[in-house]
């Protein structure tokens, strides 16, 4: 009997110590900063799609400034060529390229539709309108779910961090944090209001 519980023992040991190593927790928080970053690479995807009909839309108005229309073509062009995987999420060098591009992307928006407040025809366009609509929801959606990507990787890296998950994560899985989406530098500059 003592033989039998000697053997017993250390394998129902291992089954309890393997049940609370956090394996599967790891691999639940990984899945939801894929799924959360898959989410914002959606919205940031239907943003790139609207570009190109506002642009056009905004081409058909006469004298319009051709410099802000080719800087929002050439950083529409730039932000869908930087491609972030996944598995890039833990590089940080690749989520700030990645940034950097989308910021540049959005900074061109900006100045398009401040460009457009001097074109009374254009502003009254339905299609404008709408665009400009879909374009504002757009940019609120992918903030949404750029929060909801730093709360996903913020749950995973905490996740690899604690006990004893940490060690199951140096022994057996080898996982590093995933980046966290920043803030352009240039949104931290308090903007000036004068009248």
């Amino acid at each position: 009997m003592i033989r039998y519980i000697s053997r017993v023992f250390p394998f129902l040991m291992a089954l309890v110590m393997l049940s609370g190593c956090g394996y599967n927790t790891i691999q639940q928080n990984e899945e939801a900063v894929n799924r959360a970053w898959g989410d914002l690479e959606s919205q940031l995807q239907r943003r790139s799609d609207l570009v190109p009909n506002l642009v056009a839309t905004v081409k058909g108005a006469a004298n319009f400034e051709k410099e802000t229309l080719q800087a929002v073509i050439e950083a529409r062009a730039k932000a869908t060529s930087i491609q972030l995987t996944p598995e890039m999420l833990s590089d940080p060098d690749a989520m700030s390229k990645f940034q950097a591009a989308q910021g540049q992307l959005s900074s061109s928006l900006s100045r398009l539709l401040v460009t457009v407040e001097r074109y009374p025809d254009l502003k009254a366009t339905q299609n404008f309108r709408d665009l400009q609509v879909q374009l504002e929801g757009t940019e609120n959606r992918i903030s949404v779910a750029r929060q909801r990507y730093n709360e996903a990787a913020q749950v995973f890296n905490s996740s690899i961090r604690i006990f004893p998950n940490s060690i199951t994560n140096s022994v057996a899985l080898k996982l590093k944090p995933k980046a966290y989406f920043k803030a352009d530098e240039a949104a931290k500059v308090v903007p000036q209001v004068k009248f």
